[in-house]
């Protein structure tokens, strides 16, 4: 079992645009005065720009493009609705926007069986929609593949029951929490557990300032440290810059890399960057209007494949 891939599967935006229905609850999410053409022109150019820096250092990115039949602002966080296990599972999950479950094609999967992926089993959890209950991939749910950790900050986008549920098909040891940001001096959840916190193989980026309560603040620690991880804090103004969205992977010769937005990248303190720099070099890219617009960052763009090879 391995915490990191060499594979990751990105989609390239057709109508990247601020979703309205998203921004209820993604205080990430701001304006910009740019015409929607205009802002998924520079959203492709900064997709384009990233996926070069990751194929540069060996990563293999498999690339699918959206379609624009449908209306599909945030189809460039593909991690959202679907997970790709190491046993062959795929998992699909329940999206809290409408048009935000469009984004889930059955493409996909036939894409990577071409390129020699093996794809067993999927567990569907979308019939959740109709009960008003979501889980959003990896977006709500930080995954340690090696220790059998799934860790969840609580929000209108995680429900804890289902995500009991998938832990317990998937064989994962629930560790829940809720993660507070400040909006308008309110204390509100936010809205995806991957922007407050990043499992790396030894070490751990995390938001420890959002967990208000003390208890989970300390059990979440707990079990960090009890797996020999490092913890790096972030505070919550480096987490308003996507510190907290960060993904680790590997590239030629094995060697890891944290990925992260240019905007996280300079949020860093030297301290910061000198502590993960003792694991492994960090590779950054800008992603301004994809931030500003989409509210999700370089961890949101890339899912996973853990899947076998034929």
């Amino acid at each position: 079992m391995q915490q990191t891939t060499q594979t990751i599967l990105m989609v390239r935006p057709v109508n990247f645009r601020m979703n309205e229905q998203t921004a209820v609850n993604n205080y990430f999410q701001e304006d910009i005065a740019l015409k929607n053409a205009e802002i998924n022109i520079k959203a492709q150019e900064e997709f384009d720009a990233f996926v070069e820096k990751l194929r540069a250092v060996g990563i293999n990115v498999i690339v699918t493009s959206d379609d624009d039949r449908d209306d599909t602002p945030d189809s460039i966080f593909p991690n959202n609705w679907v997970s790709f296990h190491s046993n062959g599972d795929v998992a699909i999950y329940p999206m809290f926007a409408e048009n935000r479950r469009k984004e889930r094609r059955d493409e996909v999967f036939v894409q990577l069986e071409a390129e020699g992926f093996n794809i067993e089993h999927i567990v569907d959890y979308t019939s959740a929609e109709n009960e008003g209950v979501f889980l959003e991939g990896t977006g709500s749910v930080a995954l340690d593949r090696v220790n059998r950790k799934a860790y969840c900050a609580l929000s209108p986008r995680a429900d804890e029951d289902l995500f009991i549920e998938f832990c317990e098909d998937f064989e994962y040891n629930p560790v829940i929490f809720t993660a507070n940001q400040t909006v308008d001096g309110k204390r509100l959840a936010i809205y995806h557990t991957n922007v407050m916190m990043c499992l790396a193989e030894n070490f751990a980026v995390i938001c420890l300032d959002s967990i208000d309560d003390k208890k989970e603040r300390k059990t979440v620690v707990k079990h960090l440290k009890g797996d020999g991880k490092e913890i790096i804090a972030i505070t919550e103004s480096q987490m308003h810059q996507f510190a907290g969205n960060m993904l680790q992977v590997r590239g030629t010769d094995n060697q890891r890399y944290l990925v992260m937005s240019e905007a996280a990248h300079k949020s860093l303190t030297k301290d910061q960057i000198k502590r993960i720099e003792a694991y492994c070099p960090i590779l950054s890219s800008s992603l301004e209007t994809i931030e500003t617009c989409g509210g999700g960052s370089a961890r949101c763009m890339m899912a996973e494949v853990f899947l076998p090879k034929e």
